[in-house]
């Protein structure tokens, strides 16, 4: 089959991988009808090929059909129409039942410490071949595999499998309060999900990204977008009384604008050996945190930030005196898929779409584009925001 692999740092390409098989009777085989390109896989393409071989198959928003199902498949079925959530989950461990899927006890990859496997990710993530490509083993199906309607087109879907939920889970953590205000900074997928839920939910919402195209797209859905300025704090703390807002959303993570000492940093890593640079990262990294202090300072005295932006830095320095005296919350984490979907299914087949998922894809494209639309991506040309891939 065709894959999507990674070849080096900025370096992917498709080629004629091996067909997946059973190899657990609890497997199923999907071919893949549509798969996206996530912001976590720019990350990838940019700083963590010490913990990625040459040839890995990338990817983790994933859908398609049913082709195969091991022995012991007893919920789906040859011919079903499935979503694949990116953190591969039991369904029943202790962190299951508490609906934190993405720390299933089943599925921890323990050797590195962390939580559970995910499709298309690193070796600290368990390292299991992704779904931009042809076909996808599907690890633990009956749990990992959800069932969806036929009707409607894939894009209904497909973003249930990572960044619509992520989003969801970004404005849970937010707790605004009843009719309160959030700020959501970043305006890519997961933040221009993320404004539209907060506004489906009946806060104010402020956004903020220096690309134009990215806040036009936000302001297509009613969301009040501002460029990011050197004043950006004191416009903000303006809109809200001088109080700042009660939550507010980083939807940027690790490789924010600004911190450019910490940039030089990241990539001089990304250029050691493998056995030199995975635990500098692992240990010792520093994330690009321009995106976090400016939420912390944006934020009222006694609001929240949630972080749906990924962070991977071990080394970071916080502004704790900053963060005590404010008494800021802080929640995060990789979002647990399984938990929100069944919330979030009704919401994607509602005629009226509510949320705006066949309002967001400006790229779609045949596999074989991946590499040139991975690039665009990255470098934010052509008005790329989401990049749906057709294999």
């Amino acid at each position: 089959m065709k894959a999507l692999t990674y070849q080096g740092k900025r370096n992917v390409s498709v080629e004629e991988v091996p067909d997946p098989r059973i190899v657990e009777p609890t497997d199923a085989i999907i071919r893949v009808t549509s798969a996206a390109i996530c912001g976590s896989d720019l990350h990838l393409y940019e700083l963590f090929g010490a913990f990625i071989d040459k040839g890995d198959i990338l990817g983790h928003e994933t859908m398609g059909e049913v082709i195969e199902v091991g022995s012991e498949v007893t919920r789906i079925s040859v011919g079903d129409r499935v979503i694949i959530p990116f953190p591969i989950a039991c369904g029943v461990c202790h962190m299951c039942a508490l609906g934190l899927t993405t720390q299933c006890e089943t599925t921890q990859v323990r050797e590195h410490e962390t939580g559970a496997r995910l499709y298309g990710y690193t070796k600290l993530y368990g390292q299991v071949p992704g779904g931009q490509a042809e076909k996808l083993r599907v690890e633990l199906a009956d749990s990992n595999a959800i069932v969806v309607g036929r009707d409607l087109p894939d894009e209904r879907y497909l973003y249930l499998t990572d960044i619509l939920p992520t989003a969801w889970q970004g404005v849970e953590y937010a707790q605004v309060p009843e009719g309160g205000t959030v700020v959501v900074l970043g305006l890519g997928p997961v933040g221009q999900f993320a404004a539209r839920v907060a506004k489906y939910r009946g806060y104010e919402v402020l956004a903020v990204d220096p690309v134009p195209e990215r806040r036009a797209l936000a302001e297509r859905h009613g969301v009040q977008t501002f460029d990011l300025t050197d004043t950006i704090t004191a416009e903000l703390r303006e809109r809200t009384l001088g109080r700042g807002p009660d939550s507010v959303i980083d939807a940027v993570g690790m490789e924010a604008h600004g911190s450019t000492a910490i940039g030089v940093v990241q990539q001089a890593v990304t250029l050691l050996p493998d056995a030199i640079g995975r635990p500098m990262m692992d240990k010792m990294g520093m994330d690009r945190t321009a995106a976090l202090y400016l939420a912390f300072d944006v934020v009222r005295r006694g609001g929240t930030v949630s972080l749906s932006g990924v962070y991977a830095g071990d080394a970071d320095i916080l502004p704790m005196k900053t963060l005590f005296d404010k008494q800021v919350t802080i929640r995060m984490g990789q979002c647990n898929v399984h938990r929100w979907v069944p919330t979030l299914l009704p919401l994607v087949e509602d005629p009226e779409d509510p949320l705006g998922v066949m309002d967001l894809a400006t790229h779609t494209v045949p596999l074989e584009e991946a590499p040139a639309l991975y690039e665009t991506f990255q470098k934010k040309e052509d008005g790329c925001i989401k990049v749906v891939l057709k294999p």
